[in-house]
């Protein structure tokens, strides 16, 4: 109850009341954007602050794996959070997260849950550490080149995306695994991922898939569209590249020659592109990528012992962490974390603590895409011994996230 309103789960009758809340927040109405939420959202997990029969309000979470430093955890993909313009300032957006974490824990599935935050100075109020960054490059494509093509062309071959999902798929499920930051598809993502009603396309082609052929079978495929601009040069139009996913070296680097020289095109715009992204290192001209450093990923530690266990350590650590949760109690106090490469263990302890630092600067070292000793030096985290566990906490590529949820 907030101000009156109550809470209260979502049901199946309730989607057409939920699509219009989203719709008015987000300001994106149309029938695709409708039809695309109708293939992912699970309104059993959603929360609706109901006014007399109106939503006031909505947060909902996805039912997915995440990959993290050396394992893969079920996390809650948290989504659809708003609220109407009429009911602001009300303490709905605090109750519907509050219960939303609340039932999180108590179900003990998912240790912890992530989103991207549309505003990033809410979700830090409620455990969320901002766990992963990413590059906006705007690529002058004309103005970059690759190393030479090798003597015999690839083989490259485009088509529907929709018919090549089970290749896509397979190519995908065998890098995630060991991309941290990237969550699992089931079918019904890989059809909210290629649904490209025209309303949704914002002026530019029909989303369109290569797959690069190698010799033991498909090892890397592209989703693009292209945004069709002329100017008193002539041709300008943009590609608009949705991912690059390659199992080698040479699949992705194929990829990339074939995105960049499309005929009358002169930029190509990745939004999703991970920090340590191989093509800044294959250009000869890396400015020209014209790279914007974002962020990405929010993770929340919902069960604290069981989400440091989950994951594995760069470097051994033997550690004791003093830990403030205001929402979760389960979570605050000493926890020593033991562990390393092979496994970690985590329980509660009446040792001294080696660092302090709350819930929220925590999750945001989890990946390994924040360091615990530049939270330090932001005051953030305090380091009260010489047993930094800084570099355990790394990992050896940063967490990068390929898809909005």
């Amino acid at each position: 109850m907030s101000h009156g309103i109550p809470l209260r789960p979502g049901t199946a009758g309730d989607f057409d009341a939920i699509y219009e809340l989203l719709a008015h927040v987000f300001h994106e109405d149309s029938e695709g954007f409708r039809d695309a939420e109708k293939i992912v959202l699970e309104t059993d997990r959603s929360l609706i602050c109901d006014d007399e029969g109106i939503v006031a309000g909505h947060a909902t979470a996805y039912t997915r794996d995440l990959t993290v430093p050396g394992g893969v955890v079920p996390a809650a993909h948290i989504s659809g959070v708003g609220v109407r313009a009429t009911h602001r300032r009300r303490g709905l957006l605090t109750s519907m997260m509050r219960r939303q974490l609340t039932e999180i824990h108590e179900a003990g599935r998912e240790p912890v849950a992530v989103l991207w935050a549309s505003e990033t100075t809410i979700y830090p109020r409620f455990g969320y550490g901002p766990a992963a960054a990413r590059l906006k490059l705007f690529i002058a494509n004309r103005e970059v080149r690759l190393p030479a093509p090798p003597a015999t062309p690839p083989r490259l071959r485009m088509g529907d995306p929709a018919g090549l999902i089970p290749e896509m798929s397979r190519i995908y499920d065998e890098v995630r695994t060991t991309r941290v930051g990237w969550s699992d598809r089931a079918e019904h993502w890989w059809r909210y991922l290629v649904y490209d009603p025209k309303d949704l396309r914002d002026g530019a082609t029909r989303l369109n898939a290569v797959i690069h052929d190698s010799p033991d079978g498909p090892s890397g495929y592209a989703l693009w569209r292209v945004k069709d601009d002329w100017n008193h040069h002539g041709p300008n139009a943009d590609v608009l590249v949705r991912e690059v996913v390659a199992t080698d070296p040479a699949a992705y680097r194929e990829l990339w020659r074939f995105l960049l020289s499309i005929d009358l095109t002169r930029k190509v715009t990745f939004r999703n592109a991970a920090l340590d992204e191989p093509l800044q290192y294959l250009v000869d001209e890396p400015r020209r990528l014209g790279a914007v450093l974002a962020d990405s990923l929010y993770l929340r530690l919902v069960d604290l012992p069981a989400a440091l266990a989950a994951r594995r350590y760069a470097a051994p650590v033997d550690v004791v962490l003093e830990v403030t949760d205001p929402l979760i109690d389960a979570n605050t106090g000493r926890w020593r974390l033991t562990g390393g490469p092979d496994g970690a263990t985590c329980s509660r302890t009446t040792d001294p603590a080696d660092l302090e630092c709350s819930v929220t600067d925590l999750g945001a070292a989890y990946l390994g895409g924040t360091s615990l000793a530049t939270l330090a030096a932001a005051g953030r985290v305090r380091l009260l011994t010489a047993n930094d566990p800084s570099l355990a906490f790394g990992w050896h590529r940063p967490p990068s996230a390929t898809e909005t949820f």
